[in-house]
């Protein structure tokens, strides 16, 4: 699947874990199925549908991670075209290593509650923040310290796309 469609310019995100979700799904390559990653502590669900950006890399190695904002959950395997409207970027520190662990934002294209962002400026600053303090407790929770680092805009998120796609790209070539 490629990274983005063509004629409309959106983003594919492939959902690994839906919204309301208390468990975090990971697509497993070599069986070609989905598995549980982690199971949430009680009371902790995800905001918002969470995945996968196809045919890109992310310095953590996985492909890059992309939450959806949409008024109502879909499914593992769902494959969401969406407006790019910008990043969290962050640092993730585990096992005494930091890394570069960005969420990309987009809205989905068949959102109605969310359909007026078209940047992160544009989402409600309770609900950002809500959605940083959900990674920072979900990463804290597993033993990991998670910092944001930086609110960006779409410009700033598509250049993260496209250095992704790049490493995709480069880690093929050299297999």
């Amino acid at each position: 699947m490629k990274t983005w469609d063509s004629p409309s310019k959106l983003l594919h995100v492939v959902v690994d874990t839906p919204k309301g979700s208390p468990i975090k799904f990971k697509y497993d390559v070599a069986n070609r199925a989905y598995t549980i990653a982690h199971v949430l502590t009680p009371g902790m669900a995800f905001p918002f549908d969470f995945g996968s950006v196809p045919q890109t890399l992310a310095d953590d190695g996985d492909p890059l991670d992309a939450l959806i904002l949409l008024e109502a959950p879909t499914f593992p395997g769902c494959v969401v075209p969406v407006r790019l409207v910008g990043v969290l970027e962050a640092k993730q520190t585990q096992r005494g290593r930091t890394m570069r662990n960005d969420r990309l934002i987009g809205v989905s294209e068949e959102s109605r509650a969310y359909r007026e962002i078209r940047r992160l400026n544009d989402v409600p600053d309770l609900l950002l923040r809500s959605i940083e303090h959900f990674f920072v407790a979900y990463n804290e929770a597993r033993g990991r310290r998670f910092r944001v680092t930086g609110r960006f805009g779409p410009t700033r998120a598509r250049r993260l796309v496209r250095a992704g796609e790049r490493r995709f790209r480069e880690s093929a070539r050299d297999s």
